[in-house]
């Protein structure tokens, strides 16, 4: 038996929580991604998540994203952004981002694309689940449009949709919302089938219904370091 760290352990404990979760919802564990997000921790908590085994980080802050990608050029990270990303910084955000999962504006989508990138960048379209108009996501009645552009834009692969469950209140009818809008706009584009839902205090809810990429932060990272 391995002696691990408390990172390791709380890692350990969630992919535990995961595979329990993916077996009482009869899905295959292998359908889902898992996603560290380690904004406010410093690189080195990257490298030792890198040693665990974890390949697939996210941040969402662009300025601090970028300085903690070029440090760890070294290793063989997938880097999701998952914030929201203002438009001027697309393109800086598209150089070390495989994925980015809060497209949810047309300048977005036209600051992202590219005719001559070398590989197409993963785009997942952010859905507002809430009332709250404030709140980061295309409304539903025009996501469908919205991803006919995202998939025809140049450069980019469209993966599905991203969502964040309401903070008050039972996440599953929000997930299971999701999944509704995800089989509608798979009507049109078949390819994009993934779902990025589900965090550390609800991706049991978000995996019984559907989910493919769970954004976990606090649960496997610990409490955030103190940041201005």
């Amino acid at each position: 038996m391995v002696d691990l760290t408390p990172l390791g352990e709380r890692l350990a404990e969630v992919d535990d929580r995961i595979a329990d979760a993916a077996r009482s919802a009869s899905r295959d564990l292998s359908s889902i991604t898992r996603i560290v997000i380690t904004k406010f921790h410093p690189a080195s908590l990257v490298r030792e998540l890198h040693g665990l085994g974890v390949r697939d980080v996210g941040e969402n802050r662009h300025q601090e994203a970028q300085p903690k990608a070029a440090e760890l050029a070294d290793l063989d990270l997938h880097w999701n952004f998952v914030g929201q990303l203002q438009s001027k910084k697309a393109r800086q955000v598209r150089a070390y981002c495989q994925a980015v999962h809060s497209v949810d504006r047309d300048s977005l989508i036209t600051a992202l694309a590219s005719d001559d990138a070398e590989s197409a960048l993963d785009v997942f379209v952010q859905v507002n689940l809430t009332d709250d108009s404030g709140r980061g996501g295309v409304v539903p009645a025009e996501l469908e449009g919205f991803a006919d552009r995202v998939a025809a834009a140049p450069g980019l692969r469209l993966r599905g949709l991203m969502g964040v469950a309401p903070l008050d209140g039972d996440p599953k009818p929000a997930f299971a919302a999701l999944r509704g809008l995800s089989e509608r706009v798979q009507l049109n584009h078949p390819e994009a089938a993934a779902l990025s839902m589900g965090m550390s205090g609800d991706f049991a809810e978000a995996i019984a219904e559907g989910a493919t990429h769970l954004r976990i932060g606090t649960a496997i990272t610990g409490k955030r370091p103190d940041h201005g």
